[in-house]
């Protein structure tokens, strides 16, 4: 090749790749992005009432997003906190420490709450709460320091823990619906007043001020016949009226909810200038999509069915209202499940399934009976909660026996008894080099979880006679998708799986910020 060729070539090369960066760098930012988080939300019921769906809600979001089919968790098990945890961080509890909704407090040997914080007190609630407890940085508070405290950040939810978790450390406001008062409330760790755009909404449209003419019925006659559902026929129409001490916690585990959560975030973009500027801005939201007050779902089949055309309903809503405000090209939604599934056990027994229980305070004190013959008699175990068993560290100190030693032993006699499947010891997990154990590993965190952690086999029950705990182990998986759409994202539907904690830096990424701190998943595209 003469020179003359050599340098047509490279002027060429240099054209193109100077093309290529101004078009990257005139992408299309999106003014907003609205990160919703759909409490329990399942595929399989989310596909099978597609006949019932509007063409504006789900079945846009299915047709126009970026749909990733075979969505999952990187670790297990997973729970409503821990999941919208690491949905905004980007990482697993091994690095967030947000292990699940409660832990037990090693100092105390009492069980606390993943946001309760006793030097915040509540706006319109009596719980004292904060993000604190989440050790690492989110999404909304990448954004916040990205932006020099200009972004807006939002998070809008029927719990307190999805409020909290889901808007970060720095974010403007946390709203959820109290428990007793039903009032939209919020945290004095972000703010010491109530905003006067929420104290009006309260007066006139809170669940506390129509609770008591609320009825869910089903939204369309359509429900009452169309069933999914194996046994199927024969359904008459449900109905439910709240009432009593615990109604707003009824009311919060109905579809019903869901309405209050189109309607407050509306009333945020209307109220606060959200989206209005050249910043882009955050607003998390949390609907629910699970079963009716934890029943089974052979007891509340329609009711299910029903919630499901009710987010399709909400979420058609406010994709109209985004684009009446922002246009369809200025808003990037993004849409995931929590992945778990909060529903009582199946009656094992009367169709001879094996089962069994696995009691946690019986094991203990088994435990303790075997270590005392090898140490001498004494407490070797401090307490235990759920599946997780605490040894007596100062103890173990003052005998001068290693932790190490101590789990060795106790692992050896617990992974002997019936129903267990596993057992893992701390260092085990801190340590661990093998993908089998990647999922416990990633949902363990050394300051908020037991020295030793038993799986129980599939169908057993685990109980701790002390607290009248109990929960039955299952193995089987919850599949979800993730839906990305707007903002010039092209419509494609892929089967490889993918995992959420590639959500974040997908979001992070799309709107030209540095990931959350601990979050080391690439993005999704």
């Amino acid at each position: 090749m003469t020179n003359k060729h050599l340098y047509i070539t490279l002027l060429a090369l240099l054209g193109f790749t100077t093309d290529a960066a101004a078009q990257d760098t005139t992408r299309t930012v999106p003014r907003l992005v609205i990160n919703i988080t759909i409490d329990q939300l399942r595929s399989d019921y989310l596909e099978a009432f597609t006949p019932l769906y509007s063409e504006g809600g789900l079945k846009r979001l299915m047709n126009g997003g970026r749909v990733f089919v075979n969505a999952s968790y990187p670790f297990a098990p997973v729970d409503r906190a821990s999941a919208i945890a690491a949905l905004s961080t980007g990482t697993t509890p091994y690095y967030n420490s947000i292990v699940g909704n409660q832990w037990l407090n090693r100092e105390t040997l009492r069980p606390v709450g993943c946001v309760d914080d006793s030097r915040f007190a509540g706006l319109l609630t009596h719980e004292m709460t904060s993000p604190d407890a989440m050790l690492t940085s989110t999404l909304g508070d990448e954004l916040k320091m990205a932006t020099g405290g200009k972004a807006l950040v939002y998070a809008i939810a029927p719990y307190r823990e999805a409020a909290l978790l889901s808007a970060g450390h720095a974010a403007d406001i946390a709203l959820w619906i109290d428990n007793v008062y039903g009032d939209w409330c919020t945290s004095t760790y972000y703010t010491k007043l109530l905003p006067a755009w929420v104290s009006s909404y309260n007066e006139t449209k809170a669940p506390a001020r129509k609770i008591g003419n609320t009825q869910w019925e089903p939204l369309y006659d359509v429900t009452g016949t169309y069933n999914y559902y194996l046994n199927s026929g024969g359904y008459k129409p449900f109905h439910h009226k709240f009432t009593g001490n615990y109604r707003f916690n009824s009311y919060k585990e109905s579809a019903l909810v869901n309405a209050d959560i189109t309607e407050m975030a509306c009333h945020c973009i209307n109220s606060t200038g959200i989206g209005n500027d050249m910043v882009t801005d955050l607003l998390c939201l949390t609907y629910y999509a699970g079963p009716f007050g934890k029943q089974r779902v052979t007891d509340c089949q329609m009711e299910l069915q029903d919630t499901y055309l009710r987010i399709d309903r909400e979420l058609s809503r406010l994709m109209a209202y985004t684009d009446r405000c922002f246009g369809t090209d200025g808003v990037l939604f993004v849409i995931t499940s929590t992945g778990y599934s909060d529903v009582e056990a199946a009656d094992y027994t009367t169709f001879r399934i094996p089962t069994g229980t696995l009691n946690m305070t019986r094991t203990a004190y088994l435990l303790n009976m075997y270590l005392g013959g090898i140490w001498g008699h004494d407490a070797y175990v401090e307490t235990t909660y759920q599946n997780h068993i605490f040894l007596n560290h100062k103890l173990l100190e003052t005998k001068k026996i290693s932790l190490g030693e101590a789990t060795s032993r106790a692992q050896e006699l617990v992974s002997m008894m019936q129903g267990v499947r596993n057992v893992y010891t701390s260092l085990q997990l801190l340590t661990a080099q093998n993908p089998q154990m990647e999922k416990i590993r990633n949902a363990f965190h050394p300051q908020r979880c037991g020295d030793i952690i038993v799986e129980a086999a599939p169908g057993w029950n685990v109980l701790n006679e002390e607290t009248q705990q109990s929960q039955v182990s299952t193995a089987s998986s919850i599949l979800f998708p993730i839906i990305i759409y707007g903002a010039g994202t092209e419509p494609e539907r892929i089967t490889a799986p993918a995992t959420t904690d590639r959500i974040a830096p997908t979001i992070a990424r799309s709107i030209r910020i540095r990931a959350p701190n601990a979050c080391y998943s690439e993005p999704l595209f």
